[in-house]
């Protein structure tokens, strides 16, 4: 569970910028839109959040910011070699940052415990991590790290409750890489649930990725997991009465024509001996009462996309996993939209208390019998070109004023400015 996550320092963001998914106290919504917390000294927590902003403001540079973390928590021990850059991009307008390292922090709960994880790297080395956890209410500050300026070497300090071979796993752990990768490297259990909460429970779809259909059409091979699919995206208005698969073994000439020679036997060479599966969506038909079947291309790409999401989205919800998401309204219709919220948002769909953070511009999930007044964010740039990430709460605006037309007529800024074109 995502309790709160921070940037400073990374593309588009100078300052630190938190994004919390702790509730406030408003009744709007508390039993649908939040839950209680398994820590009783923290107050409920949201299932959703919601980012506005123009383009290029920073929306998809916040979902980056947490792919980033997560993913060099997971490879940054075993996927690089000592002096290897690190591919985390600093704040560039700005002489000063363009300098100073990057960092990252998330508090979250995993096993019931608190956690309070970070690190500040440069493209050459880490430069400073913490671990604190709270498994009875206070803090324990497991080990820290960070970098003496004068002398260029870690200085480390590990905490009484932190035991283990804290020598071996300090002396294993490369200047560019986080001690949390090299530990798990090395057989540490202690700090498994951090390292897990990264590995499972975090799940992030970024920038302009396309999501594949590929977890939904394997999930479709068992026949409970096909059922689920079916019934989501029938619960969608899409009319598909069953979804069927047809294996068949891989043959040159599924590849285009137009494909060069050398192409196709690279391709060949990778499916020799593999079978394809091609997908199809059986529609009712009005003339004779038999169904129709189309194949997965032949679908618009709303119903392509929506299907791509059914496997990933129950996955989440059967799992309780924190999901990022970035754009969720492409190719969606806003009834779309708000169906995949509304599964979040129902404590009969959402029993393990996932979590989903998303960005969007469709301005109709601003709507308060939808998204409590602390689920709404959003970013702009500042006088500097950096991003601001503020609550709409930062507002107050009224319970039932009217969010989307607030929104629109620029009361919460965050609004795109075109100039008038001239030629």
């Amino acid at each position: 569970m995502l309790i709160e996550f921070s940037v400073t320092n990374y593309r588009s963001f100078l300052t630190t910028q938190s994004l919390t998914l702790a509730a406030n106290t408003a009744a709007e919504l508390q039993e649908e839109n939040s839950f209680v917390s398994p820590v009783s000294s923290l107050p409920r927590l949201l299932r959703s959040a919601v980012v506005y902003g123009p383009n290029a403001a920073g929306k998809s540079n916040l979902v980056q910011a947490i792919a980033f973390m997560k993913g060099f928590v997971l490879s940054s021990a075993k996927e690089s070699q000592e002096g290897e850059k690190i591919d985390a991009t600093p704040f560039l307008f700005n002489r000063q940052s363009s300098q100073n390292p990057s960092e990252f922090e998330v508090l979250f709960i995993q096993d019931g415990i608190r956690y309070q994880y970070g690190f500040a790297v440069t493209s050459e080395r880490v430069t400073g991590e913490w671990l604190f956890a709270f498994p009875e209410g206070r803090a324990q500050k497991w080990f820290e790290r960070n970098l003496d300026s004068e002398t260029q070497k870690d200085i480390w300090y590990f905490g009484p409750k932190f035991t283990g071979r804290r020598k071996v796993w300090q002396e294993a752990t490369r200047s560019n890489a986080l001690f949390l990768s090299t530990a798990i490297q090395l057989n540490n259990e202690q700090v498994k649930p951090v390292f897990n909460w990264f590995d499972r429970k975090l799940h992030v779809i970024g920038q302009g990725a396309n999501i594949s259909p590929g977890f939904s059409t394997d999930e479709c091979e068992k026949e409970e997991k096909k059922k689920k699919i079916l019934k989501f995206m029938n619960a969608a208005d899409l009319s598909i009465t069953d979804i069927s698969l047809e294996k068949k073994d891989f043959s040159m000439d599924d590849l285009p024509p137009d494909m060069p020679q050398s192409i196709k036997e690279e391709i060949a060479k990778d499916h020799k001996g593999k079978k394809l599966t091609r997908l199809f969506f059986m529609h009712p038909s009005s003339e004779n009462g038999e169904d129709v079947p189309l194949e997965f291309n032949e679908e618009s790409a709303g119903t392509r996309k929506l299907f791509a999401l059914a496997g990933p989205w129950l996955d989440v919800l059967d799992n309780g996993f924190v999901f990022f998401v970035d754009e969720l309204d492409t190719s969606l219709h806003p009834i779309m939209v708000r169906f995949l919220l509304n599964l979040f948002h129902n404590p009969e769909t959402n029993r393990h208390n996932a979590q989903s953070v998303f960005t969007t511009h469709d301005t109709t999930v601003l709507d308060q019998t939808l998204m409590r007044r602390d689920q709404v964010w959003f970013v702009e740039k500042d006088a500097e070109n950096a991003t601001r990430l503020y609550p709409l709460s930062d507002y107050k605006p009224r319970k039932g004023e009217a969010l989307q037309k607030g929104y629109l007529y620029g009361r919460y800024g965050a609004l795109p400015f075109p100039g008038e074109l001239r030629f």
